[in-house]
C-alpha cells in the first residue's frame, strides 16, 4: 500500500484480528448465531474491579463476523464494563468504518454476543461492574412505556442510570414479540436503552423462573388451584435477583415502571398503592419484602397512564405509543391448556361437569382448564348463567351453579404473611382487578407468618378462587399477603342426570 494510505478497519480487524482464540476457558463467554444464517460469534470476558481486562473472540461463517468479533475486543478491551454495555451493534459497524446492509447483521450478532458475555458477568455474584456511587440508578427497563419513562425521569433529575432487562422464559411457540421477558423482548429493551444513551446489562433468569413460577403455575392447576405468577415472580425471583445486581453495578437504587407507592411509618417502608386506581400494581407487589423497599422506588406512582405516555412523547421515546402487555409472559401467543399440556403434561383429560346436588350437566376437557367464578366455556344450555364453583382435582370434577351461589362474606387464607398486626388489616384484595372490600381479619394475629388466618368481609363477593392471592391492606398500604385456601363447601358426589334435562350447547 503506498505510504501514507491506511489499510481500511473491516481489512485491517481482518487481516490482524484481535483477540482470536483468546480466553479459551473464560468465565464468561456469550455467542450468538448459527443456524439459520450460519454465521456464529462467541465473545469472551475476563471483568476485574469494574474492568474488562481482557478479551477474546471465536467466529466462524462471513469475513463480516469475524472482523465484528475483532472490532468488539478492541472496543470493549480495558474499558469499563459498564462502558462495553454501551456497545450496540451500530458502535460495532462504525468500528470498522460502516457495514453494507447485506454485512450489518454481523455487527448485530457481535454485540448481541458482548451482552450475553456480559450479562453472564453479571449474574456472577463474585464480579463488581462498577465502584458504588450515590447518583447511579439500576431501572429496569423491559421495553415499554412505562419502564422508558421511568429511566428518563431519572436520567432527568441527574441520575447516573444502568439499565437492566431480565430474561426469563424462551419458548419457540410462545410469540416473543408480546412478551416482556423473552430474548425479542431483551433485544429491543437493549437497542431502547442505547439509544437512550444508557449502559444495558442481561440477566438470565430462566431457571429460577421456570423452578419458582412456571412450576407453581403448572402445580397450582393440576391441584386445582388458580395460582398469581406474576405475584409469586416479583417476590421470589425478579425483585431479588435486581437488588443484588444494583449492588454489583455500584447502584444506590433500583427502580422500576411499576404504578405502586412507597408509605412510611413508625416500622418502617410498605408499598402503597398508585395515585390512579386504574393502573395500581400494589396487588403484585404484595409479596415484596418491606426490608427490600428501602432501596426500591416508583417514579410513575403518581402519575396516570395518559401522564406517562405524554412525558415519553415530550422525550421522543419512540414507545410512547406502545400497547401495554396483556398476557402472561410465558403465555405470550399460546393457550394455557396448551401451555400446560406442552410444560406440564396436562393434556386432555375428559371429566365431569356437576351441579351442587351432584348431578352430571356435561363434561369438560379438563379441571385445570377452568378457575373458579368462570363462566364461559362450559357449553352447557341453562336457563340462567351457570358458573365454576369449585373444582375436586382427584375426581377431575368441575361444580357449577348460579352466580349468586359464589357468594362469600368470609375466606379461609394460608401462608399469609403480616407486616404489620393482623388488628390493623381493613381492606383486601382478593383478585388484581378487584376493588378492595372492607374486612377484618378474626384472629388476633401478631405481625410475623401464620399457617392459616379467616378474614370476614364487609361485602359479599363473588368468584373467590383459591390459589389466588389476597393482598391484604391498612387503606391504601399493603400490610401483609396471603394465598386463598379451599373453600370449606362440601363437594357433590355425581349423580347421572337424564339428558332430556340439560343440553349441551354446540
Amino acid at each position: 500500500m503506498p505510504d501514507g494510505l491506511s489499510i481500511p478497519p473491516l481489512e485491517d480487524h481482518l487481516t490482524a484480528p484481535r483477540g482470536r482464540g483468546r480466553l479459551p476457558d473464560a468465565a464468561h463467554a456469550g455467542d450468538a448465531g448459527g443456524a439459520p444464517c450460519g454465521d456464529l460469534v462467541e465473545i469472551r470476558l475476563d471483568v476485574r474491579g469494574g474492568i474488562v481486562a481482557e478479551a477474546g473472540f471465536e467466529a466462524s461463517g462471513c469475513a463480516a463476523a469475524r472482523a465484528a468479533g475483532s472490532a468488539v475486543v478492541e472496543l470493549v478491551r480495558g474499558a469499563p464494563a459498564l462502558d462495553a454495555a454501551r456497545v450496540a451493534p451500530e458502535t460495532v459497524s462504525a468500528a470498522l468504518g460502516g457495514l453494507s446492509p447485506e454485512r450489518a447483521h454481523a455487527a448485530e450478532l457481535a454485540a448481541d454476543a458482548l451482552h450475553r458475555a456480559l450479562g453472564s458477568a453479571a449474574a456472577d455474584p463474585s464480579v463488581a461492574l462498577a465502584a458504588g456511587t450515590e447518583e447511579r440508578t439500576l431501572v429496569a427497563m423491559s421495553g415499554g412505556v412505562d419502564s422508558a419513562v421511568a429511566a428518563h425521569l431519572c436520567r432527568e433529575r441527574g441520575d447516573d442510570v444502568v439499565a437492566v432487562t431480565l430474561e426469563l422464559w424462551s419458548d419457540a411457540a410462545n410469540d416473543g414479540t408480546r412478551s416482556c421477558c423473552s430474548p425479542h423482548a431483551v433485544t429491543g429493551a437493549r437497542a431502547l436503552a442505547h439509544r437512550m444513551g444508557l449502559p444495558h446489562l442481561t440477566l438470565d433468569l430462566n431457571e429460577a423462573f421456570r423452578r419458582e413460577v412456571v412450576d407453581d403455575y403448572l402445580a397450582g392447576h393440576a391441584a386445582g388451584t388458580t395460582p398469581n405468577p406474576c405475584v409469586r415472580c416479583n417476590g421470589l425471583v425478579r425483585f431479588g435477583a435486581m437488588l443484588a445486581l444494583a449492588g454489583r453495578v455500584g447502584a444506590a437504587r433500583l427502580v422500576t415502571g411499576h404504578y405502586a407507592r412507597i408509605a412510611r411509618d413508625e416500622h418502617g417502608p410498605l408499598v402503597r398503592a398508585a395515585a390512579d386506581p386504574a393502573k395500581d400494581q400494589a396487588y403484585m407487589l404484595a409479596r415484596l419484602d418491606p426490608a427490600l423497599l428501602e432501596r426500591l422506588e416508583f417514579p410513575l406512582g403518581e402519575l396516570a397512564k395518559p401522564q406517562t405516555r405524554a412525558i415519553a412523547r415530550a422525550a421522543g421515546l419512540p414507545v410512547a405509543s406502545k400497547p401495554d402487555s396483556q398476557d402472561l409472559c410465558f403465555l405470550a401467543g399460546t393457550a394455557a391448556p396448551a401451555f400446560m399440556q406442552r410444560h406440564g403434561g396436562a393434556g386432555a383429560r375428559p371429566g365431569e361437569i356437576v351441579d351442587e346436588r351432584g348431578r352430571v350437566l356435561g363434561t369438560h376437557a379438563g379441571q385445570h382448564r377452568f378457575t373458579v367464578g368462570q363462566r364461559r366455556g362450559l357449553r352447557i344450555a341453562s336457563p340462567e348463567p351457570l358458573y365454576v364453583l369449585r373444582k375436586d382435582a382427584a375426581a377431575n370434577r368441575v361444580t357449577v351453579g348460579p352466580r349468586g351461589a359464589l357468594a362469600r362474606r368470609s375466606v379461609r387464607l394460608a401462608g399469609a404473611t403480616l407486616h404489620r398486626p393482623a388488628r390493623e388489616v381493613d381492606r383486601v384484595k382478593l383478585r388484581y382487578r378487584a376493588e378492595p372490600i372492607a374486612c377484618r381479619v378474626t384472629t388476633a394475629a401478631p405481625a410475623g407468618r401464620h399457617g392459616r388466618v379467616e378474614i370476614e368481609l364487609g361485602d359479599e363477593v363473588h368468584g373467590v378462587a383459591p390459589g389466588q392471592t389476597a393482598c391484604l391492606l391498612r387503606r391504601d398500604e399493603v400490610v401483609g399477603w396471603a394465598t386463598i385456601a379451599e373453600d370449606r363447601a362440601p363437594l357433590p358426589k355425581s349423580v347421572s342426570l337424564p339428558m332430556s334435562e340439560v343440553a349441551i350447547a354446540p
